[in-house]
C-alpha cells in the first residue's frame, strides 16, 4: 500500500483530541492558522473556537475584526448536548472581558473533567502591549492563566502577568527563577517562558509542576526548573510563538517530557526561520504547509 510521505507519523494510540481556542487571521499564517496544520500532522484531531475573524496582523496598520463572543455563547452549550470531548483546550487571544471569563469558565470545568489546559497569555513583546491591547485585558488574562496546566508566555508577557518591570538587559537565573514561581502562584501548574534573557544568554526557560499531571510527563526528578540556551537569529516571524506553542503541545501529548516537547518546539521554530528568512513579508507569517518536513 502507497503511504503519503506527509502522513503524520506519530498517529495511533497517542493521537489526541485538541480544542484552539484563538483568532482566525484571514492574511496571515498566524494565530489558528499556524497551529492547526501543525498539530494535525503530528497526528491529533483538531477542532476550533475562533475568539475573533481578523483581516490581517495589526501591523499592517489598517485592519478589521469581527469578535465572535456571540457565536461562542452559542456554540459551547450545543457541544455540550452534544457530548463532545476533548483531550486537551489551548487559549489564545481574548479580544474582550465577557469573552475572558465564558472561556476561563469553559475551561475550568473542562478541567474538572480531566481536560488538559493550556494557555498561550497572547498580550505583547519586546516590553510593550501589542496593538489594541489593552491593561484591562491584562488582568483578565491572569484569570485564564489560573486554570492553566501549563502556560507559555514570552518574557514581556511573564512581566505583565507578574507585575515585575521589564528590562531589556534580561535577568539573572535566580531573578528567573522567581519569576517562573510567581507564574505558578497566580495559579497555573507549570510555566514556559521564551524569549528570555538571562545571565546574557538567549534561551527559553521552565518551571515544572510540584506534583505529577495526568495531562503530560515532567522528569519531575529533575528539579523544578530547566533552562535551554539558543542563538537568537536576528529575523522577525509573525506567528512563530504560535508555531512553538503547536509544536510544544503536539509533543507533550504524544507523551514526551516537557523540557524534551520544549526543545523540539525551538528545533523547529529556528529550522523553519532559516529556511524562509529571505520572504520579503514578514508579517504574513511563515507558510507552514510548505515546510510540514521540518517537524
Amino acid at each position: 500500500m502507497a503511504v503519503c510521505p506527509f502522513f503524520p507519523i506519530f498517529a495511533g494510540a497517542n493521537m489526541k483530541q485538541i480544542l484552539l481556542i484563538n483568532d482566525v487571521v484571514g492574511y496571515s499564517h498566524v494565530g489558528m492558522v499556524a497551529m492547526l496544520p501543525i498539530l494535525t500532522y503530528l497526528g491529533h484531531a483538531v477542532y476550533n473556537l475562533p475568539t475573533a475573524l481578523v483581516s490581517n496582523t495589526l501591523d499592517y496598520g489598517r485592519f478589521n475584526v469581527m469578535e465572535t463572543t456571540d457565536y461562542m455563547r452559542g456554540t459551547l452549550p450545543v457541544w455540550h448536548d452534544l457530548g463532545f470531548q476533548f483531550d486537551a483546550v489551548c487559549t489564545g487571544l481574548m479580544f474582550s472581558e465577557e469573552q475572558s471569563r465564558l472561556v476561563s469558565r469553559f475551561c475550568r470545568e473542562q478541567s474538572e473533567q480531566g481536560t488538559t489546559i493550556f494557555v498561550d497569555p497572547i498580550m505583547g513583546d519586546a516590553g510593550r502591549l501589542y496593538n489594541g491591547i489593552s491593561e484591562q485585558q491584562v488582568e483578565l488574562m491572569r484569570e485564564m492563566v489560573s486554570v492553566a496546566h501549563l502556560i507559555f508566555p514570552n518574557y514581556t508577557e511573564a512581566c505583565l502577568l507578574t507585575g515585575t518591570p521589564y528590562r531589556a538587559e534580561g535577568m539573572s537565573w535566580s531573578e528567573t527563577c522567581q519569576m517562573l514561581d510567581r507564574l505558578l502562584a497566580i495559579g497555573c501548574r507549570s510555566a514556559v517562558i521564551t524569549s528570555a534573557l538571562v545571565e546574557g544568554r538567549h534561551c527559553v526557560v521552565g518551571r515544572r509542576s510540584d506534583v505529577a499531571l495526568a495531562g503530560f510527563e515532567q522528569h519531575l526528578e529533575e528539579g523544578p526548573y530547566f533552562r535551554i540556551d539558543y542563538d537568537e537569529i536576528p529575523v522577525l516571524f509573525h506567528g512563530t510563538g504560535d508555531i512553538f506553542s503547536a509544536v510544544l503541545i503536539g509533543h507533550l501529548l504524544q507523551g514526551d517530557a516537557l523540557s524534551r516537547s520544549t526543545s523540539e518546539a525551538m528545533r523547529v521554530v529556528s529550522s523553519l526561520i532559516e529556511r524562509n528568512r529571505d520572504l520579503p513579508d514578514k508579517c504574513r507569517g511563515i507558510p507552514i504547509e510548505r515546510c510540514l518536513d521540518l517537524l
